[in-house]
This record gives structure tokens, C-alpha cells and sequence, in this order.
């Protein structure tokens, strides 16, 4: 087997030789093999590439280039994505194990796009008045960014972030996750080769101990992550000692709610896709299913059914529903979960275990739980596997307090051929995206989460508006009209 073998970091324009000679390898979740190897990032590193992008920002005009320059560049870019759109999505599904035909890929040149179009639209200035005379009101970059990625959507996580960071005039610091560092290689080239300027973009996958060294780094102005609650927490507690600004978009424990007039199949199939996305290991997953009690034993079969009949397997096969957990500790971690499950009571109607017919790869079978509480740790905590526990309720306002019983409000459903009644229930959760009848993430709308499902949005002009920061510049009646404001 061919295996990609990096040999340096992303900094200051060019691919630079690394401070350490000790290399990490990436492991195909599928085979169990080696992939490919990076080297093992150091602090250095990382001191290496905040000075790069500090300089890029404090000593170019890249942040005060105009925004549809800038956007320019940006389409160049997506150009260059859609060109290796074959290759990245190889590499992703070497890496990760995510669905080749799921083209998370694909995200990567649509974000792009779509924010290199925003830049045309959006009010970088306005003229406000006040009450002592107008002000005009800037949006000007917030910075030097660190952006923090999780292994689960390989670049597709990053770019939700970097498109609009570009956009805003940011210069950039990029950290994958070391179990899925090999697509940022072409994407750095991508960006290379369409212009961006040097030290605006640097990216040098690492360990959580590299990571927390460029968090808290003096010359990082702001960080947004994607990743655990426990994760951001360190993050705001690291943050803190120096106010640096702080974007969280965390985990999920989501709910789906079917009224006692849900449209069964369209609800279980809606359901189960929404448990089953990467591979189960999707933040704004579906993972609680939520059932009128006198319809309770016909979901649970129905569920069991489907989950039983999803098709686990090569994650290059069309047929497959479900290909492998993306690391021997996230494998681990669900079957974990599983016995828990089982310990506390809840009662395995589809799957529990490892899938069957596989001699090697990280093989979780999709499980679905009856019986369960709302009160047990499988109701509770974010597996991050393909694990879905069905929970009965008597009434909608039981069902509305159950959903809301949860640290995290990142998504949610609710299905029921009344609208005006689904809506209701929709007003009533607690959470930052909710679907009637479907489940649904757009990147032209905002997507963040309530309570501990982070701070922040991302998507649409809110996913803009997370890497620019206020400037206020008080005017006279006379010296406005001077500039050419109206």
C-alpha cells in the first residue's frame, strides 16, 4: 500500500523543515494500516507559525486589502479545491474513514464560493447617527486566529472557518488534529498556488500539548474551535489570562422529537441518517429519540429494524451506510459506551457491539437502545458513535422538558404533520439549529449551539462576523459630508 509521508509544515508561504525529527504516523481506521506520517510538531513549530502570521497581519496590507480582493483570491481557491476534489476526498476516507460518497470534500470550494460572494454584500462600513452627531461604523479583521479542528470532517471543519477568516483580512494559524493531518498538504498547496500571500495561512497539525501552546501564545488574538466541551473549557480557561477573543462550536446530545402524528417512516429514516452521518461521530447527530409512550414499542421496532439493515462496510463502497470510527480510542470509547448502556439497564434492540464480518478496522455496529432514562449516562453524554437511545413521554410538554434536560443545545428535530403544533415545540427547545420534518445543516445559515454547545456561530454572515471586530469613528455633520458618507 502507497502511504503519503509528509515531511514538513505549512509557514510563511512554503513548507518549511520541522524543529523535531520525530514522526507520527496516521492510521486507515478501515485497515488498520498505516496511511501515511507527518512530523510530530513541537512548540517551536508553533512559535514558528504565529510569527509568520503575525507579520503577515502587522507588516502587510493584506488586512487592509479591500474585501473584494480578497474574495478574489478566495474563488481562486475554490477553483483549486474543486480541481483535487478526487484526491482530497481519497485522502479523507484513508484517514478518517468517512464515506467517500458522503463529499465532505466537497465543503471545502462551496464555503469558499459562498463567502467570496458574501464580500460583495456585506456593509464593511455604514454611517450611523447618534446622539452626538454620526459615527461611521468599521468591520475590520480581529487578527491573528488560531483555528482549532477535530478529525471527524477533515476540511470541511477547517474551511467553515478559514473562508470567512480570509474574507475578513485575518491572518491565520491552522491545527488539525494529528489523526487526520494528510488533506491540509493539498489544501496548502491549493492556497499557495492561488495567491494568498505569504504567513497568512500556516498550518501545522499537533498534539493537544502543541495546541494549547498556540492557544495561549501572546501573538494569537482570537481562537476558534471546533471540538469537546472539555476541550473548550481548557480553551476559555487558557484564554482568559489575556481576554484573547474565543469562538467554541462544541458537542451535541441532540433530540429527536416524533408527535403522536409523525410521519413513522419519513421519521425513522430521518432519524437514523441523522445518527448514522460520519460514521455516528457528528456533533449535531440525532442521538436521542424521543416517542409519544402509546407509540413507543411500534418506533422502537421500526428504529431497530432500519439500524439493523444500515449496511456497514468499505467506506469506498456505494453501499455501505456506515464505514469505521476514526481511531482505535474512538472505537474503544463507544463500545465503552455500549457496556455502560447496558449496565444501567437500557435494553439493545440493533447492534451493541462490534459489526460483524470484519477481521480489522474500527467497526462499530449501529446500536439502538430501548428502555432508557433520560437520568443515564447514554442519555446523557456525547458518544460520538452511531448510537441512538429511545426515550418515552406522555405528553409534549414532558417531551420539551426532556429535550431541554441536557448540558449541551446544539440540534435538534421534530416530526408531526401538524406544522403549527411542530413549530411550537421547535420555539420551545433550547438549541441552536432545529428542523421540522427533516434534519438539515446549510452553510448559508448559522450553526452553534446553547448552554455548553459552544459560543458563537458559524455559517452564513454570522460565520463572517466571528473574525471581524467594531471600530466606532466619531464624526461631525460637516466632516461626514467632506468624507462622501450620506
Amino acid at each position: 500500500m502507497t502511504t503519503i509521508d509528509q515531511q514538513s509544515f505549512f509557514i510563511g508561504g512554503d513548507f518549511v523543515r520541522p524543529h523535531s525529527d520525530e514522526r507520527a504516523d496516521v492510521i486507515n481506521p478501515a485497515t488498520e494500516g498505516v496511511t501515511g506520517s507527518v512530523p510530530r510538531a513541537v512548540t517551536a513549530d508553533m512559535d514558528d507559525a504565529v510569527a509568520a502570521a503575525r507579520r503577515a497581519f502587522d507588516e502587510t496590507d493584506w488586512p487592509h486589502r479591500p474585501p473584494a480582493e480578497r474574495a478574489d483570491l478566495l474563488r481562486a481557491v475554490a477553483r483549486g479545491l474543486q480541481d483535487r476534489n478526487d484526491e482530497i476526498a481519497r485522502i479523507i476516507t484513508d484517514e478518517n474513514g468517512a464515506l467517500f460518497g458522503l463529499n465532505l470534500h466537497t465543503v471545502g470550494h462551496r464555503f469558499c464560493s459562498y463567502y467570496a460572494d458574501l464580500a460583495a454584500d456585506f456593509e464593511w462600513e455604514e454611517l450611523r447617527h447618534g446622539i452626538s452627531g454620526p459615527a461611521v461604523i468599521r468591520r475590520e479583521p480581529a487578527g491573528v486566529t488560531a483555528l482549532v479542528v477535530p478529525w471527524n470532517a477533515p476540511l470541511a471543519l477547517l474551511m467553515v472557518k478559514l473562508a470567512p477568516a480570509l474574507v475578513a483580512g485575518c491572518t491565520v494559524i491552522a491545527k488539525p488534529a494529528p489523526e487526520t493531518p494528510l488533506d491540509t498538504y493539498p489544501l496548502a498547496e491549493v492556497l499557495r498556488d492561488a495567491g494568498i500571500p505569504d504567513g497568512v495561512v500556516n498550518i501545522v497539525p499537533g498534539d493537544a500539548e502543541v495546541g494549547e501552546h498556540l492557544v495561549s501564545h501572546p501573538g494569537v488574538d482570537s481562537v476558534s474551535l471546533t471540538g469537546s466541551v472539555r476541550a473548550g473549557k481548557r480553551i476559555m480557561q487558557v484564554c482568559a489570562d489575556r481576554l484573547a477573543r474565543v469562538h467554541l462550536e462544541l458537542g451535541g446530545k441532540s433530540a429527536s422529537i416524533l408527535l403522536d402524528d409523525a410521519p413513522l417512516d419519513d421519521a425513522v429514516a430521518g432519524t437514523l441518517g441523522a445518527f448514522l452521518l460520519v460514521n455516528g461521530q457528528a456533533c449535531a447527530a440525532l442521538t436521542r429519540t424521543l416517542v409519544p409512550r402509546h407509540r413507543y414499542s411500534e418506533v422502537v421496532d421500526a428504529l431497530a429494524a432500519a439500524a439493523s439493515a444500515a449496511v456497514v462496510g468499505d467506506p469506498y463502497d456505494d453501499a455501505s451506510d456506515l464505514g469505521p470510527m476514526t481511531s482505535r480510542r474512538q472505537y474503544d470509547r463507544v463500545l465503552g459506551y455500549l457496556e455502560i448502556g447496558k449496565a444501567e439497564g437500557a435494553r439493545v434492540v440493533a447492534g451493541g457491539g462490534r459489526a460483524e464480518g470484519f477481521e480489522r478496522g474500527f467497526y462499530v455496529a449501529p446500536t439502538v437502545f430501548a428502555d432508557v432514562d433520560n437520568g443515564m449516562r447514554i442519555a446523557r453524554e456525547e458518544i460520538f458513535g452511531p448510537v441512538n437511545c429511545v426515550i418515552p413521554y406522555d405528553t409534549v410538554d414532558e417531551a420539551v422538558a426532556i429535550a431541554n434536560d441536557s448540558e449541551y443545545g446544539l440540534s435538534g428535530a421534530v416530526w408531526g404533520e401538524d406544522l403549527d403544533r411542530a413549530m411550537a415545540v421547535a420555539r420551545r427547545i433550547r438549541t441552536g439549529t432545529f428542523t421540522l420534518n427533516g434534519f438539515t445543516l446549510d452553510p448559508n445559515i448559522p450553526f452553534g449551539g446553547y448552554k455548553a454547545s459552544g459560543i458563537g456561530r458559524q455559517n452564513g454572515m454570522e460565520g463572517l462576523e466571528a473574525f471581524i471586530e467594531l471600530k466606532s469613528v466619531h464624526l461631525t455633520p460637516q466632516q461626514a459630508t467632506t468624507l462622501g458618507y450620506r
